[in-house]
């Protein structure tokens, strides 16, 4: 007998119900979903760090996947509509954390850390310069999201389609589906522990292959995340970052040797003893005051350039006619960035490799300049136009010695630019609290805010014509760093007619990088290709410009220098000895060998300049000769490398430790 016609079509209808839900809610197959969108999103942020053009490998997919499933592996001890849910708001939670790292990576090139976490406060404040740093395609993100949606319409759309065309059907497929979802509690849980084995062998396998051939030294010294992350992909970066901070904080820390303690006070005494020079510099601007301006986000690359025929800086290029400049200036930051160009400045110590000095360890005892220039009879202050509390300034600048820090709430918003209070503005009054309010001698150390990303200016202070850069984020930076120029030409108008120029140090410096790292805007500037060497100094280099009262020592200096060395180099030009004091920054003005380390473990020493690998070992760096620019044999730079390593270890000990406390 034929079939019915209408027979074929329910069969078929009830088939296919039958067939799509039960593979929706199989449990066996959300799970590995939810594993591979995650393993595709982790893939999308390493394919967008751009991290030295290192992919990743076999063991780097592997320790990914397992790390996902040592996540999740719990969900499968659930029910099946609690593992659904589960599973739901981990993805966003795990999706949130890769954007967010994603983000954070774009601006500060590292990424978010438990001490970054507690500044999250702060993380409300950048406003549009976040804004700036999303990309369309990070929409990609949430596409599973999307994914799921639709399937979730289209079953609930069948479930209404079966519903009105076969009730009868729906009745046992209702028992059916209750039978399937009823799954024994010993089952879930042997599945569970499978997956935690699994996940386990998956991840701690490679990583610990990594750490028997050749990243053993990573998890001691972890002078780089990038290096870590490298080794332990993202998930396992921020599982050992809060091991870290809880063993750290959490805990007690394993005492330092005997050992070690002279070491380290050996070290220091070495130093002390090296940047010792009476020479014609030293005392010779003595009881003379001291301005310091820290000015945002300020390059060396921009210093004597030209646009369309007009310079981008030039009152700077002016003000270096009658001065120093250090024409190779190293701004020695790490994630702190404009707090860490502030406190090694200042204590003449390195920042640490994660977070800011100014939030982790604010009460912690340091050699700072504000302090010992108050002992020595100077009026200190500091002079910032933001709020008091961002990166802990009112904490941190008490601690560090200041008589008075000057934030948003003494200045009259008459300029509002960008962030807050424009420099033009901000220098005027700041000069007029210095004269009015201080006696001098005095110390006053300005951080200027104008030129912060993401570089909008109104169209009333864009004065520099920028060409075809007009519309970039290149082109916004170049006229925002010309408006601190005229800003900084402004300052010292004003110190003259203050009458406080003749007796006076000026002393300008950039704090970090401006954060655009793409090679093409500079190349199309300098009018030349750039390598890779080229521009990893284009962004780690900032000017130093010393004004000093007399026009004295003017002049280009080549020789490398860094933000350590400014308080060993002031104290030195107001005859102020520094070998009691625990500094590793060298004397600009003494006789003595120099050396620079940065906080990646990157060096110089005016002969060779050493870049590290994103692994961290010594052997996949590169040593570049500065006479030739030319990489050289690595062995060249094996001591310098050794060096830089012990430096950033003593200077990380000294503050997590607080050995100055214990060596009073």
């Amino acid at each position: 007998m034929p079939k019915h016609p209408g027979h074929s079509s329910k069969f078929g209808c009830k088939r296919l119900w039958r067939l799509i839900p039960g593979i929706l809610r199989y449990r066996h197959l959300e799970y590995p979903l939810f594993v591979f969108a995650l393993f595709w999103k982790l893939r999308y942020l390493h394919h967008n760090l751009n991290a030295n053009n290192i992919d990743m490998n076999r063991l780097d997919n592997l320790i990914a996947i397992g790390s996902l499933i040592l996540a999740s592996f719990w969900t499968l001890w659930l029910s099946t509509r609690a593992r659904s849910a589960a599973l739901a708001l981990l993805n966003v939670l795990l999706t949130g954390v890769i954007f967010a790292d994603l983000v954070y990576y774009r601006y500060f090139r590292d990424f978010i850390t438990v001490p970054v976490l507690l500044q999250v406060g702060q993380v409300g404040e950048l406003g549009e310069s976040i804004s700036s740093l999303l990309l369309p395609s990070d929409l990609w993100l949430a596409a599973d999201w999307l994914i799921a949606v639709v399937i979730l319409g289209a079953w609930l759309l069948l479930r209404r389609l079966k519903s009105e065309r076969l009730p009868q059907d729906g009745e046992r497929e209702t028992g059916a589906s209750a039978a399937q979802g009823k799954e024994r509690p010993m089952s879930r849980l042997l599945t569970g522990l499978l997956a935690f084995v699994l996940g386990y062998v998956l991840t701690i396998g490679p990583i610990q292959h990594y750490k028997n051939t050749w990243a053993g030294e990573l998890f001691t010294g972890n002078w780089w995340n990038l290096s870590l992350y490298n080794i332990t992909g993202l998930l396992g970066f921020h599982y050992y970052d809060a091991y870290r901070y809880a063993k750290e904080h959490l805990s007690s820390k394993p005492a330092l040797t005997a050992e070690e303690h002279k070491e380290i006070q050996r070290w220091f005494r070495e130093a002390a003893e090296k940047r010792k020079a009476h020479n014609d510099t030293f005392a010779a601007y003595k009881n003379s005051n001291v301005i310091v301006v820290q000015v945002e986000a300020l390059m060396n690359f921009v210093i004597g350039k030209q646009i369309g025929g007009e310079e981008i800086t030039p009152h700077l290029n002016q003000l270096i006619k009658d001065s120093m400049y250090f024409a190779s200036y190293y701004h020695q930051t790490g994630q702190g960035r404009t707090s860490d160009a502030d406190f090694s400045s200042n204590s003449s110590l390195h920042p640490l490799p994660t977070g800011s000095v100014f939030v982790r360890f604010p009460s912690h005892n340091y050699d700072m300049l504000p302090q010992i220039l108050g002992e020595h009879g100077y009026e200190t202050g500091a002079y910032h136009a933001y709020e008091g509390s961002f990166w802990n300034r009112n904490a941190m600048y008490k601690a560090m010695g200041y008589d008075h820090f000057y934030n948003k709430q003494h200045y009259m918003m008459d300029e509002p630019l960008g962030w807050s209070l424009g420099d033009k503005s901000f220098f005027r009054q700041s000069l007029d609290f210095m004269t009015r309010e201080s006696r001098q001698p005095f110390y006053a150390f300005l951080v200027t805010l104008t030129s912060h990303h993401p570089y909008q200016l109104p169209a009333s202070e864009r004065k520099l014509d920028v060409g075809e850069f007009q519309g970039t984020l290149f082109g916004s930076y170049l006229e925002s760093v010309h408006y601190a120029d005229e800003a900084l030409g402004q300052l010292i108008e004003g110190m003259k007619q203050k009458g406080i120029w003749d007796h006076t140090i000026l002393y300008v410096y950039g704090d970090h990088d401006n954060s655009l790292k793409d090679k093409e805007p500079y190349e199309q500037f300098l009018g030349r290709s750039l390598s890779e060497f080229d521009m990893h100094q284009i962004m780690n280099q900032v000017p130093l410009v010393i004004h000093l009262p007399d026009n004295g020592q003017a002049g280009v200096y080549q020789e490398p220098a860094g933000q350590l060395d400014m308080a060993p180099s002031l104290l030195h030009l107001l005859g102020i000895e520094t070998g009691s004091y625990y500094m590793m920054g060298n004397d600009l003005f003494g006789s003595g060998e120099r050396f620079v380390a940065l906080r990646s473990g990157a060096f110089t020493d005016g002969r060779v300049y050493y870049t590290p690998s994103a692994d961290g070992l010594f052997e996949h760096g590169e040593c570049y000769s500065l006479d030739t620019r030319e990489l050289t044999d690595l062995e060249q730079c094996r001591r310098g490398y050794e060096e830089a390593k012990l430096r950033l270890s003593i200077s990380d000990r000294v503050i997590q430790y607080n050995l100055l406390r214990e060596y009073r």
